[in-house]
C-alpha cells in the first residue's frame, strides 16, 4: 500500500507518526515527574509532604511552661484584694452621703428663706391693718357713700383699703359700689390678698 503513495506523502505521513510518538512519550514522563518551574530569585517549592502535615495548636500553659492556676490560687489572690475592694466601697458610699447631705443641706436654706419671707409678709399685714386707726375709720362710716368714695380714691390705697375693710360689710361695698370701677378693683385686689391666713406669693 505504501507503494502506491507518493513520495511526498510518505514523507508527510512519516512525520506525523513521529510526532504522535514523541506526544505520547512526553505526556508520559511529565506525569511520571512533575515538571516545576522556578523563576530566577524566587523561593523554592515547598514539598508536596509539607502540605499533608497538619500542626496541633500549641496551648499557652505549654509553651511558657507554665500549668493552669488552681483553686487555691484564686482563693489567695481574691483574698488579697478584697480589703482593697472594701475601702473603695466605703469610699463611694462616704462620697454618696456627702452628696445627699449637701442636697439636704441646700433644701433647708430654701425652706429657712421661705420662712423668713413668710414672716415678713405677716409683719406687713399687721402694720396695713394698723394704719386704719378706730377714729379714721369712724369719720369714713359716718360720711355718705359717694363722698367717702371720693375721698378713698384720693388716699394710698393701702389705707383706703384697710379702711375699707374696717368699716361694715354693706357700708363698704355701697362705697366701692360709688368709687371708679379701675379704683374699685384695686382696693378689693388689696383687701382680698390681706384677708387670707397664706402667704398669697
Amino acid at each position: 500500500m505504501t507503494a502506491l503513495l507518493s513520495p511526498k506523502t510518505r514523507r508527510l505521513l512519516t512525520m506525523m507518526a513521529a510526532a504522535a510518538t514523541a506526544a505520547y512519550l512526553g505526556s508520559a514522563t511529565v506525569g511520571a515527574e512533575e515538571v516545576r518551574q522556578v523563576l530566577p530569585g524566587g523561593q523554592a517549592p515547598l514539598e508536596s509532604a509539607q502540605f499533608s502535615r497538619v500542626k496541633e495548636p500549641v496551648q499557652p500553659a505549654a509553651v511558657a511552661g507554665e500549668k493552669a492556676p488552681d483553686e487555691s490560687e484564686i482563693q489567695r489572690f481574691c483574698s488579697n484584694i478584697a480589703d482593697a475592694a472594701r475601702d473603695r466601697r466605703y469610699a463611694l458610699q462616704a462620697e454618696e452621703l456627702k452628696q445627699l447631705q449637701a442636697g439636704i443641706d441646700e433644701r433647708m436654706k430654701a425652706l429657712e428663706a421661705k420662712r423668713a419671707e413668710y414672716e415678713e409678709w405677716l409683719k406687713r399685714r399687721e402694720v396695713f391693718l394698723a394704719r386704719a386707726e378706730d377714729g379714721v375709720v369712724k369719720i369714713y362710716a359716718g360720711m355718705k357713700p359717694d363722698a367717702a368714695a371720693e375721698r378713698l380714691a384720693m388716699v394710698n390705697a393701702e389705707l383706703a383699703a384697710a379702711i375699707l375693710m374696717k368699716l361694715d360689710s354693706r357700708k363698704a361695698g355701697v362705697i366701692l359700689n360709688e368709687m371708679d370701677q379701675k379704683a374699685a378693683a384695686t382696693l378689693t385686689g388689696i383687701m382680698a390678698s390681706a384677708a387670707r391666713r397664706v402667704d398669697p406669693s
